[in-house]
Parts: structure tokens; sequence; C-alpha cells
């Protein structure tokens, strides 16, 4: 659609009152109370001497490219781990997730005729929201006991002697965060996602003979499309040798953030109409924002998304684009005052709205968000992602914490069912996976049942789709786009 008149590429410099630490004088949810303040002062003044996770001229690109989702011109592919562990810092586990959002994106690609923006869940998701501060286990004696609940490696272990909250875990984070976007990089220069290198396409878990000629007619698509740029000599192009992946976490521990946020200069990229002085300088000093540099891109959760909480106050001074979850329990009016608040300058791609109803709730409740935003002074000025995953948990009779594919994609279907309706986009996705091959969720082409999960069941927290999984709901995707083009060019 269309931006309003009073959508604008630029963005606005925080209202003077804002500060990186004015969060503290609101209420806060999920607060992170550790017991010796003293340790804690020590540890954020050590990652405020520290350099920067990301540089702001990265955080520009992700803006320049997020506005074109929002203008319906790309597609926005995110994914990644529910809870990131230290543990996942290794490059086996980091090269598998590149190549799988590439495999991915690349799908997508073929099915929307649009190009994808990637972004990870990955280098710093290591706080987790929990619903209840302890939680009841049993010990290595099989007695049961309540202990505090683990939050993510940023805070605390999960082995039951790892349950105090450690304030030296928000050093350990950043290394980790550091370490593991110095692999990425690496990996991409070092051609990890050239595209003159064949990817594994292997369907044989695919038991559906026309789910397999659908996937397989991809495949041979875009197979045939990199060996006839070959041949014509279109595939010298340095661009077919990487590709931008950025990071993104949900800004939970304010402390951390709070300590990685930095005033700089502001990026001024080719092609940008403005000029590198503010308007109102007369002394030639560039202008500057405040930039979270502990990622590309951070998002508000469910939990923490209270007009006068410190979470709200804390991302309103920021120049990153930034995400809001929605759910059931978001009303409209809240709606419109978080992006009031968030983006008065109605800034183009800098709020993606993340919903996550619940396949069931999609038709009850999306509409009247989407036309509140639409019918607003944000209409086209906003993405719209669809996270099918965290609406649709459950726990099997004993315990365990799954989620069935065939409610994933449900939630996906209805979710751009919904958007075609209202004349609005759909502009990405967000997805809890992973590049292992794990058994965490039920169904999909493999066929996982209740009695699979135990087979590789490795998630601390939520259950991610695997790779079969993950790369199976691009091709659902890329084939719900194709049809829609099909049937305009019908009409």
């Amino acid at each position: 659609m269309t931006p309003s008149v009073e959508a604008s590429n630029g963005s606005a410099s925080p209202p003077s009152e804002w500060t990186p630490s004015s969060w503290r004088s609101r209420p806060i949810k999920q607060q992170a109370v550790y017991p010796d303040p003293a340790a804690v002062r020590r540890a954020t003044s050590e990652l405020s001497r520290l350099p920067p996770v990301v540089h702001p001229q990265e955080i520009a690109r992700l803006k320049a490219s997020l506005r074109d989702v929002a203008r319906g011109e790309a597609f926005l592919l995110q994914g990644g781990d529910c809870a990131e562990l230290f543990d996942y810092c290794r490059a086996d586990a980091i090269e598998s997730k590149i190549k799988l959002l590439l495999q991915m994106s690349l799908v997508l690609i073929w099915g929307a005729d649009k190009r994808v923006v990637r972004i990870g869940r990955m280098a710093g998701q290591y706080a987790k929201p929990r619903s209840s501060p302890t939680e009841k286990v049993v010990d290595d004696n099989g007695e049961t006991k309540e202990v505090p609940s683990f939050r993510g490696d940023i805070l605390n272990g999960y082995h039951l002697d790892e349950r105090d909250l450690d304030p030296q875990r928000l050093v350990k984070a950043y290394h980790h965060s550091a370490a593991t976007l110095n692999y990425v990089r690496a990996a991409i220069a070092a051609g990890i996602a050239d595209l003159h290198r064949p990817l594994n396409w292997t369907l044989g878990h695919v038991k559906d003979p026309q789910l397999k000629a659908k996937y397989t007619e991809a495949v041979h698509f875009l197979q045939d499309m990199l060996r006839f740029m070959h041949t014509i000599g279109a595939d010298r192009s340095p661009k077919l040798d990487t590709v931008d992946l950025y990071t993104s976490h949900e800004g939970l521990l304010l402390e951390y953030e709070e300590s990685l946020t930095r005033l700089m200069e502001k990026p001024i990229l080719p092609g940008d109409e403005e000029v590198a002085i503010t308007p109102e300088s007369t002394t030639g000093e560039p202008k500057r924002e405040y930039y979270d540099t502990s990622a590309h891109f951070l998002w508000i959760g469910d939990r923490t998304r209270q007009i006068d909480g410190a979470h709200v106050e804390f991302f309103r001074g920021i120049a990153n684009p930034i995400g809001i979850k929605v759910g059931p329990t978001t009303p409209t009016s809240d709606l419109l005052a978080l992006l009031r608040t968030l983006n008065p300058s109605c800034e183009i791609g800098k709020v993606t709205l993340i919903t996550r109803y619940g396949a069931a709730k999609v038709r009850e409740l999306l509409p009247g968000h989407i036309r509140a935003v639409e019918g607003s002074e944000y209409r086209g000025a906003c993405i719209w992602q669809c996270d099918p995953m965290h609406g649709n948990t459950r726990s099997t009779a004993s315990g365990i914490k799954t989620r069935r594919f065939g409610d994933i994609f449900d939630e996906l279907r209805e979710t751009l069912s919904v958007h075609r309706e209202e004349g609005s986009y759909l502009g990405g996705v967000h997805l809890e996976l992973t590049g292992d091959a794990v058994t965490e969720c039920m169904g999909g082409s493999e066929g996982l049942d209740e009695d699979d999960l135990s087979t590789n069941y490795t998630s601390f927290c939520d259950p991610r789709l695997n790779e079969k999984q993950a790369l199976e709901l691009a091709f659902l995707v890329a084939d719900s786009y194709r049809r829609e083009r099909k049937d305009l060019i019908r009409h």
C-alpha cells in the first residue's frame, strides 16, 4: 500500500528528556533482581567500555531494506533459536543456521518474486521471559524441588546448581554475541553463501507425492536459473558470492541493552536524500543518534509492551529498527498508542508488528488490528510479520512442550488470507528454527509424532522447527504466493 503523507524516510531525534537510563524511572516487568548490585555495576561498567557488537552503518543498511519491505517490495525472513545458548557459539551450529536461512530465502524469492531480507535470531538471543519466577523440577535423587526458573544464559544456567542470577553472565553474553557475529561475517566473506556452490536439496523425507512434486519443481527452477546465469556469464556478479545477514534478539534485559547503547554519528548511505548535518546546525557537526549496538534489530515481547513501562521507554529512544509482538491480549487502542510513542515521525519500516495469535484466533483478531493501523497515520509505514510459533505451543500428556506443524502453517495461511482480504501486505515471517535434526515439533512431511519427540529434543525452552520442517514451511509459503500471482494474472 502507498504510505500516508505523514510517513517519513528519516528518523526523529528522541525527546530531550530521554536517556539510555530513563527506563529506570518506569515500572518494569520481567526484572532481574540481582543479590549483589555492586557486581552488576562492575559488569555493566565493563560492557560500556567494550566496542559495539554491530555498527550503525549496518543498522542503517537494514533500515533501508526494511523500508522496501514496508512498501511491499521485499520480504522479511527472520529465524533462529528460541533461547540461544552459549554452547551454540560453535562453527557447525552457526553455519547450519546460515545455510538454512539462505536455502529458505531462495525458495521465498522463487515464490514471492521479491528480494528477501534475512535476520537471524542469533548472536544475542540469550534472555527469555518466564511466566513464573520459579519452577518445580526433579533432581538427580528423584526428589521434586522448587528452584528459580531458567531465564536464559545471560541471567542464569539451566543446571540446577546454576540457577542463581550472575551479573558476570552479562559480560559472557557480550563475548559470545561478538564471537558468533564475527564467525557469521567470516563465513559469509569466505563464501558460505556463494550461490555458485551446490545446495543440499534432498527431499527424501517428503512422503506426500503431490508435495514432493511441488518442491521438486521449485528446486529444478532454482537449479536451472543458476545454470542459465552461469551460461551467460551473469553469475560473475560479486552479489552472488555473499548475502546480508543481520542479527536480532528480544530486548528484555535493559541493564545489558543500556550498557551497549551509544550516541554515534548517523550514517549516510549512498542515495540518501538527507544531508550529513542537521538543518539547524551551523557548526557542520554531523547528526548523532542513540544506537543499541547489541544487535541490528530488537523487539519488545508480549509480556513487556506496557505503554508506561520501562521497555517501551527504552525502545522509544533508540534509532534501531524495532519489533512489537502483537497477541490476543493486545487492545487496538494500545497498538496505536505504542506506534505513536515508538515511532512518532511515522518513519517507514521503523516498526515491525509481529502478530502471534494462535491459528484459531487469527480471523477473530487480526482484521481489527490491520484496520486500526492502516486506517491511521501509520498506513503503509509498518511492516506486518507473522510469528506462527508462539500462539501454538502445547504440552503433551507427559508434559513435553511441543507445536504441531499443521497449526503453524494454518496460522501462517490464515494470516496471509486475512491480509489479502484487508488489502494489506504480509511482509514477513518470524520463526523459531534450527539447522539441526531436532524432534521438537510434531508433523511435517517427516510425520513426527508424540513418540518421536524424545529422539532428539534439545531445546531448553520452546520447541523449534528442524531444518526439514523449516524448509517445508518456506515451500508452502512460496507456493501460496505463486498461486496468488497466477490468480491475479487470470483476472
